[in-house]
């Protein structure tokens, strides 16, 4: 798998060696690489925002308000009418921040006024554009006091909130112990060079809004050689990692897979891994199911081969054959009666090769947690998160989730696809890799059919575990992002991410 294209994600402490780094080795004064960093914002906000709405600055005493402070400076140079709170509860200030308000004064455009205690904060209306520069990513403590009492004051009303690389208040990472209401509840959060690990967790997306990553010319060399477990997978790395076919490929490479799905009453499952799984170029797929459901899969999916199991309405056992497959799928719709988990206990004994283990597959799992050692290695579970708690445990926040995620993924070695908002994608190795594509439309059901459908596909076409889970999740999330585009989320439904899986690939091809 070539990583070169991936994006990092660095915890905040290695931010601040990176920054050094570079202010070391371009080099650069700091106050120019903090100048840098304001004009990416303020570029930003001329792209989103009208000259005639006013601003309201609030700027703390770090390098953070410092960014807030440059940002007000152009956006006054810029024709805004600006209003700047310098929030001088503290009597540190850095540098560089202190060099910014100084200029701000002899810009002598913004109306600059310190704000030394409660009985001075400023009124703050949900018409107002609040630009947010009060703590940065370096924060370790809870907000407490003053500075609480003024987070507390800015939400109240609902004004629309630009936070400047975090939400002030929010920790970089983990916020377990950071639970209250001193965090600003932005509606944008406009992040330097990386998105921050918090992000991607649903707890937190009350106070980061919609994010987007500016990038500050950070020293690329610095970039790539400080190590990283978290990564954001995006279009480039994608486009790398896909495999071409040639001229003289026949069906014979690009695999055989087992698909094992439905139960009487739910053969919509099979149908729609079975159908996803084909438009995902597999070369050939059985799909093994229930008496009853040979009409169905036979009309609807008449591009895949058959197997009966010996009952009528649910799996009961894999068929005898199962070395000659490339990779086996099993879980949609199956059911979790005992005889379906002494078929996937017969399964998990005898096939040794990695497998997809998505939905009833998973519930069976966890109500046999001892077979978790029968799993091939780098086999890739799909689970939602209450069919990871099955398997696990009940946690509170993602976060936490997340953290048994990795202990999960580490222990067993098999890869976590843990389905949701930014997929996470969690290896053997314990690297994670949270997906860039997907919409909420998405929550339809039948869309974890094709995911399974669509990973299966791949694994069999020979990708490495890792990577086939990787390009199924982004296939999966630009795939229904082109139906959310013809037609909405709300009608969105899982045959539409079936029929746009041909665009994502042209997509990724093409661009």
């Amino acid at each position: 798998m070539n990583t070169a294209q991936l994006t990092k994600i660095f915890p905040t402490s290695l931010v601040k060696d990176i920054d050094a780094y570079t202010i070391e080795h371009e080099p650069i004064e700091s106050i120019d690489l903090m100048e840098r960093a304001a004009g990416t914002i303020h570029k930003w906000i001329l792209g989103h925002y009208d000259k005639s709405r006013p601003v309201k600055v609030f700027a703390g005493t770090g390098n953070n308000g410092g960014d807030a402070l440059a940002v007000s400076r152009m956006l006054a140079d810029s024709g805004f009418l600006v209003r700047v709170f310098f929030v001088s509860f503290s009597s540190r200030i850095s540098k560089d921040c202190e060099l910014n308000y100084r200029r701000l004064k002899e810009q002598d455009i913004a109306f600059t006024t310190e704000l030394r205690n409660e009985l001075e904060f400023p009124s703050v209306h949900k018409k107002d554009l609040v630009l947010d520069g009060i703590f940065g990513s370096g924060l370790t403590r809870p907000v407490s006091g003053t500075y609480l009492k003024l987070i507390k004051h800015i939400n109240k009303n609902g004004p629309e909130i630009i936070s400047i690389d975090i939400p002030s208040g929010l920790f970089g990472e983990n916020n377990l112990e950071n639970i209250g209401e001193g965090i600003i509840k932005a509606r944008y959060t406009l992040s330097f060079q990386f998105p921050k690990l918090a992000f991607f967790f649903a707890e937190n997306e009350k106070n980061t809004g919609r994010w987007d990553v500016l990038p500050i010319g950070l020293h690329k060399t610095i970039i790539q050689q400080t190590n990283s477990n978290y990564y954001y997978v995006k279009h480039d790395f994608i486009k790398t990692n896909k495999k071409a076919r040639t001229k003289f490929s026949h069906k014979g490479d690009f695999g055989h897979a087992l698909l094992i799905s439905g139960c009487y009453g739910k053969m919509g499952a099979a149908v729609l891994a079975a159908r996803a799984c084909l438009r995902t170029g597999v070369g050939l797929l059985t799909t093994h199911v229930p008496g009853k459901g040979i009409d169905i899969l036979q009309t609807t999916v008449p591009e895949s081969m058959l197997s009966i199991d010996q009952s009528d309405i649910l799996f009961s056992r894999p068929p005898a054959d199962i070395a000659m497959y490339s990779s086996i799928g099993i879980g949609p719709a199956i059911g979790c009666r005992n005889n379906s988990q002494k078929g996937l206990h017969e399964l998990l004994v005898n096939f040794k090769k990695p497998m997809v283990i998505d939905a009833d597959g998973v519930n069976i799992l966890g109500q046999n947690r001892e077979w978790l050692k029968l799993l091939p290695e780098n086999s890739i579970l799909t689970p939602h998160p209450k069919e990871f708690e099955r398997l696990t445990a009940k946690v509170g926040t993602a976060y936490e989730r997340h953290l048994v995620q990795i202990e999960f993924a580490r222990e067993h070695q098999v890869i976590v696809v843990l389905k949701g908002a930014y997929t996470s994608i969690v290896c053997p190795d314990g690297k994670c890799y949270f997906n860039s594509t997907g919409n909420p439309g998405m929550a339809t059901a039948g869309s974890g059919d094709v995911l399974t459908g669509i990973i299966l596909s791949l694994l069999s076409q020979a990708y490495e575990p890792c990577m086939a889970a990787l390009l199924g999740v982004y296939l999966h999330g630009a795939a229904g992002d082109m139906a959310k585009d013809e037609n909405g989320e709300e009608s969105l439904i899982a045959s539409d991410l079936i029929e746009n899986l041909g665009k994502a690939f042209l997509k990724i091809g093409n661009d």
